[in-house]
């Protein structure tokens, strides 16, 4: 952090976001590093479990990349999984990233997500904390710092959660403060996506198509999100029954293409090289 000077408004500020004047319990201050304009834009926070799946990791970063590329920053709290990948695809579209600490700003952890804070201020994005620098993170900071990602979100988007996710309380706040809340329906069997389903079936939005969240913050609508890459013959028959099915078995793929299993497995190996596909537990799904 040597590289950003760490600045400090309160309450009285007139670069206090006029967001978090009118939640529940307010912070009384906040320290920054970066650009506090972003706290005054319209934001999404998209959140979700530290344990991940493949799945969950693909749609956080396609979310987090189509909101930078409709001018959306994206608010985080920078957590390992969902959180960070959120981050990951705005930065990939050279979108502005909100990062919201439970701890002081120095003392920014877990340290492998410290290079991907670096990252989001040089692209010109925005770390806070209502903890002073050097203070270390408690187990009550981070449910208390939940409240802050929703206050400054227009809505916020749970791609996965267990049924004791923190970002469960992340929903809850935003329910308090008026804010929308979305939720990424998952496979019904999964351990991450239990919490995520049972707030749709408790009246959050279900993001089904990304497009939807997008007009409806007011961004730029694009079609790049239903783009097919180039490609031809056997690649495009693959590519085209993983996404029909959000991902599927080698199984699933031999019956709907009917392209041998030697082959099959040939052609997976160079999309997953070009990096067009990822596997997972026995499954293949598209990576953008």
């Amino acid at each position: 952090m040597r590289e950003y000077r760490i600045e400090k408004i309160d309450f009285t500020s007139v670069e206090y976001p006029e967001k978090l004047r009118n939640i529940p319990r307010p912070p009384r201050q906040l320290y920054y590093a970066g650009d506090i304009s972003l706290l005054h834009k319209k934001c999404v926070g998209v959140v979700g479990a530290r344990k991940y799946t493949v799945y969950g990791k693909n749609v956080a970063m396609m979310i987090g990349r189509r909101l930078a590329e409709s001018g959306l920053p994206v608010v985080s709290g920078l957590a390992l999984g969902i959180d960070a990948f959120s981050h990951e695809g705005a930065l990939e579209a050279d979108g502005k990233a909100v990062g919201v600490l439970g701890s002081g700003i120095n003392r920014m952890g877990p340290e492998r997500n410290r290079g991907l804070m670096m990252r989001s201020l040089r692209a010109g994005g925005v770390v806070i904390s209502e903890y002073e620098p050097d203070e270390e993170a408690r187990k009550a900071t981070f449910p208390a710092r939940n409240r802050i990602i929703s206050g400054l979100s227009e809505a916020v988007v749970i791609v996965e959660a267990g049924l004791n996710s923190g970002s469960l309380i992340t929903a809850k706040h935003a329910a308090e403060q008026g804010r929308t809340i979305y939720a990424v329906p998952g496979n019904i069997n999964s351990q991450s996506s239990i919490g995520s389903n049972l707030l749709i079936r408790d009246g959050a939005v279900p993001l089904v198509v990304i497009e939807d969240l997008i007009r409806d913050m007011g961004g730029c609508h694009s079609d790049r999100g239903s783009q097919i890459p180039d490609l031809q013959g056997d690649e495009l028959g693959i590519y085209r029954a993983v996404a029909e099915r959000s991902g599927a078995t080698c199984e699933e793929l031999i019956a709907a293409t009917g392209i041998s299993p030697p082959l099959l497995n040939s052609l997976l190996t160079v999309m997953e090289i070009k990096g067009l596909i990822e596997s997972y537990a026995g499954r293949i799904y598209i990576t953008r």
